[in-house]
Parts: structure tokens; C-alpha cells; sequence
């Protein structure tokens, strides 16, 4: 019996590291079509984040996470931010959370122009802050290995006010403008599948993701994994596709994003 369990052992790792491995195929291949997809006009971004969980009991659990991102094909930062939040277990299929979230954002530049085509004004891009609050409900099933859940975030954003500079062609010269505060309130509808692959620490995942307002503005796709290092020790990886479908002054585009961040929890 001994060596009957020996000569099975090798057969066990190698399907174990296969399974675990076959998401890097998959992710060689978006990655593929990411650079391909890039050069035809999308921007590439990068996001990275570092958080904590702590588990209070068996109901209640605290967060908080740190993220930067890159815009303009990794060439500029776009954002800093800091967010905590606080999730209660209202039942074994049913989550409730609620977050803020200090925004640091890299405002693009603007450039107006004249019914000739010549420049009116140009605003250069500008640091300026917002604050965010959310609250969130996530319901999730489970089939078999498949984990099914649905989350539905409200989400409101505040801008404050800031004076900018801002270059007039007309009189040749930098002058004061008052951008105003303003407020959004957005909706935000997440559909994800979850995998536990057999004797593997790392399992793989897709979403998808729609904000709506008035009407809908943006849609992210995702695909990436969880990699559980240890029990404390989690790192996410994932590439994203975000497309845009409604106009505002945050001067979003179509953006292809690869992503990774580490949480410790305890």
C-alpha cells in the first residue's frame, strides 16, 4: 500500500500544478490581445492596491485599501486613493457594506476651441480632490465549485470646488477659472463568477460591471485570480476592459487595465 500511494503522489502534483497553471494561458492570451487592442486607439492603464480586512466577529468585518493608477498608457498617474468601509453578514447568502473613499485624481488637460477651429482657451491637468460614499448589498449561491453573486452599490461622489489656471489665446495671457462643485450619484450592478479549483491557491474569476445614472454611462469587463499565498496573505491579479458610454467632464475613455494588489487579513 505504501508504495502504491508513492507511485500516485507525481500524477496528483502534476494535476494539481496544471490546474492551477491554466489560468496563466488564459492570461498570456488577454494580455496578447491587450497590446494588440491598444495600438488601435484604447488607452492602457495600470492599477495596483494594498488593503487590510479584520475580522471583528462572526458578523462584522472592517476594511481598508490604498490604490494608485496610470493612465495614458502607463505614461501619467491618474489617482491616489484611500477608502475604508465596514461589512456586516446579514445572513449566509446575504452582505451588507458601507464606505468611504478619499479620491486624489490627475485631472486631464481641456482645450477649447473657436466655430474656426482656432484655440479659445487650454486648461493643463490639475490635482484635485473628491470624496465618495457607498453603500452595497451582495448576494451569492453556490453551485457546486461555481460561486455566483450579485452586488449592487449606490455610490456618491462629491468634487469640491477649485480655482485652476487656464491659458486665454485670445489676450495672450493665464487667467483664474472657478471650476464648481458638483455631485453624481451613480449605481453600480456587479455580476461575478467565482472557481475553487481543486487543490490549487489561486482561483479564477470573471465579471461584469455596469454604472448607471441618468441613463448608462460605463461597463467594465474582468478577468483575473485570487492567489491565497497563506491564510492571511491574498494577491489579486486581473485584466480589465472598461468601455464608455455616456459623456461627462471626468473625460473618461475606452480603457484596457491590468491590475494587482495584495490584502492582508487577520
Amino acid at each position: 500500500m505504501d508504495g502504491s500511494k508513492k507511485v500516485m503522489r507525481p500524477a496528483t502534483v502534476a494535476g494539481a500544478l496544471s490546474r492551477c497553471t491554466s489560468w496563466l494561458l488564459v492570461s498570456v492570451l488577454l494580455l496578447s490581445m491587450t497590446v494588440g487592442a491598444s495600438a488601435q486607439g484604447d488607452d492602457f492603464g495600470i492599477w495596483t492596491s494594498l488593503g487590510v480586512e479584520k475580522g471583528i466577529n462572526k458578523k462584522w468585518s472592517l476594511g481598508a485599501e490604498t490604490e494608485y493608477r496610470m493612465r495614458n498608457d502607463t505614461r501619467t498617474a491618474d489617482r491616489w486613493s484611500l477608502g475604508v468601509d465596514a461589512t456586516y453578514k446579514v445572513a449566509k447568502w446575504l452582505k451588507a457594506s458601507a464606505g468611504y473613499t478619499l479620491l486624489y485624481d490627475n485631472n486631464k488637460e481641456d482645450i477649447s476651441y473657436k466655430e474656426d477651429g482656432s484655440y479659445n482657451n487650454w486648461r493643463p491637468s490639475y490635482w484635485g480632490l473628491r470624496h465618495r460614499f457607498s453603500v452595497s448589498a451582495t448576494g451569492s449561491v453556490g453551485l457546486g465549485r461555481f460561486k455566483l453573486s450579485l452586488r449592487e452599490r449606490w455610490q456618491y461622489t462629491y468634487r469640491q470646488e477649485k480655482t485652476v489656471r487656464r491659458y486665454d489665446f485670445d489676450n495672450k495671457g493665464w487667467e483664474d477659472k472657478v471650476r464648481m462643485s458638483k455631485s453624481k450619484h451613480l449605481l453600480r450592478s456587479r455580476f461575478k463568477a467565482d472557481y475553487d479549483v481543486p487543490k490549487c491557491k489561486v482561483d479564477p474569476y470573471v465579471e461584469v460591471e455596469l454604472f448607471t445614472g441618468s441613463s448608462l454611462e460605463k461597463v467594465r469587463y474582468t478577468a483575473g485570480a485570487d492567489w491565497k499565498i497563506k491564510k492571511k496573505h491574498v494577491v489579486n491579479f486581473f485584466y480589465r476592459y472598461q468601455t464608455i458610454h455616456g459623456d461627462d467632464d471626468d473625460m473618461e475613455v475606452n480603457r484596457h487595465i491590468l491590475g494587482v494588489g495584495y490584502t492582508f487579513k487577520f
